[in-house]
């Protein structure tokens, strides 16, 4: 391994905790760690900062603070507004509508949907990555329930049409359809983009503390009020019977400073992660050919960067680059472990090998132009090295000698 240098290139799996953001949590481990659900001074003081935090996370999002539902993370906001809405929905609606290139979370939750009885309809992304409202439309049903899209992908950072979506939920409305809701889930673009909830018309959106330089283990809900759900986690009264357990207070407290920081932060942060980001794809073009690069270029979050590296392995290049120090991903960090093509990339319409070869560098507000730099220098030796080894190259290579000879 290389102990020399360290890049970590893989800021959409997870951030590193901003010093700014543990100096905000610290005391709420020690001198103020009461219990928010207290009346006494310890518990209230706790309180104070919960709602502080509140407070910030809504103005990441242009909400209200009473509509933010405090959670473990992404994947608990996720189960809480799809499950959730489900389950208030009156006995005769069972049919809801998603993508083919939702995270993890959601696609395992609507396969257990799918289990018990509800219709799910998925609807494609296409070669670009990017759901069409038109097919929404064209989903639709008198027994829709939720309309639940993400705001950007994952693995290939392609922002979806939030605000059309939005569009048609509202024109049903006006036609009568009361019951009908729409989630999106922001994880990935929270604290990249500007978002406002009203703007972006969604019900229920999910977030998590730990894409925005917080720890793990915190999230939250954007929950409008009207919406009906019904909650996860039962057995206490917290943040208003929609979560039941007590609060992760430091957590909460850190998921506020991020969020603050964020809001303040992001034109910068994101100017300086799509420079990075488009002098190392520019770098790719320049030194690797067969490449192929996923997903909407332009329509896409200003960090991230997918690339099919042709006739290897992503597991091994992943590997490979990780002994040079260098941090990247196959995909989804929650679908590590699958030696299954990505689901998002075969979604696009790719075959089996570029999906195996696909790669995600996401970058972060630490990185350096010499860390685009050492990456340039390194990856391209990797992929030349592991195609030299690859029996798929080898293949291609003789297909090609073959049809040579038949030319001449």
């Amino acid at each position: 391994m290389n102990d020399s240098r360290k890049v970590y290139l893989d800021h959409s799996a997870t951030t590193p905790v901003d010093p700014r953001v543990v100096a905000a949590m610290l005391p709420y481990f020690t001198q103020k760690f009461g219990n928010a659900s207290s009346v006494h001074f310890f518990g209230q003081e706790a309180r104070a900062a919960v709602d502080r935090a509140r407070r910030e996370v809504a103005a990441l999002i242009g909400a209200r603070a009473n509509e933010i539902v405090f959670l473990s993370g992404g994947t608990e906001a996720n189960n809480l507004a799809i499950r959730g809405v489900c389950e208030a929905a009156s006995g005769h609606s069972r049919h809801l509508i998603t993508s083919t290139i939702e995270h993890s979370s959601v696609r395992g939750i609507c396969e257990g949907l799918g289990k018990s009885g509800w219709e799910i309809t998925r609807l494609p992304a296409y070669e670009e990555g990017v759901v069409q409202a038109e097919d929404v439309r064209a989903a639709l049903r008198p027994n829709t329930v939720l309309i639940s899209v993400m705001l950007a992908n994952n693995e290939i950072g392609t922002i979806q049409p939030i605000e059309e979506i939005a569009a048609l939920v509202r024109e049903e409305r006006a036609r009568g359809r009361r019951q009908l809701w729409f989630h999106t889930d922001a994880v990935q673009a929270a604290g990249r983009i500007p978002l406002h909830v009203d703007t972006l018309g969604c019900d229920l959106l999910s977030l998590s503390a730990h894409k925005l330089y917080a720890p793990k283990g915190a999230g939250a809900l954007f929950v409008r009020r009207g919406v009906r759900l019904v909650s996860q986690n039962v057995g206490g009264h917290q943040e208003r019977e929609k979560r039941a357990g007590t609060e992760g207070v430091p957590g909460i407290v850190a998921f506020g400073a991020a969020a603050k920081l964020a809001r303040e932060e992001m034109a910068e942060r994101s100017q300086h992660d799509q420079r990075l980001r488009d002098r190392f794809e520019a770098g790719v073009t320049e030194r690797i050919g067969n490449v192929v690069f996923n997903g909407d270029r332009g329509r896409r979050l200003p960090h991230l960067s997918n690339i099919s590296f042709r006739f290897i392995e992503g597991e091994g290049l992943l590997i490979s680059l990780d002994l040079q120090g260098i941090a990247v991903s196959t995909g989804s960090a929650c679908s590590s472990g699958t030696l299954e093509p990505s689901p998002v990339i075969r979604a696009l319409g790719r075959n089996d090998e570029l999906a195996r070869g696909a790669i995600r560098f996401s970058f972060g507000k630490d990185n350096t132009e010499q860390d685009v730099e050492y990456v340039l220098e390194v990856l391209p030796r990797v992929v030349e090295k592991l195609r030299a080894l690859s029996p798929l190259n080898r293949e291609e290579m003789g297909r090609r000698d073959l049809e040579a000879i038949g030319q001449n």
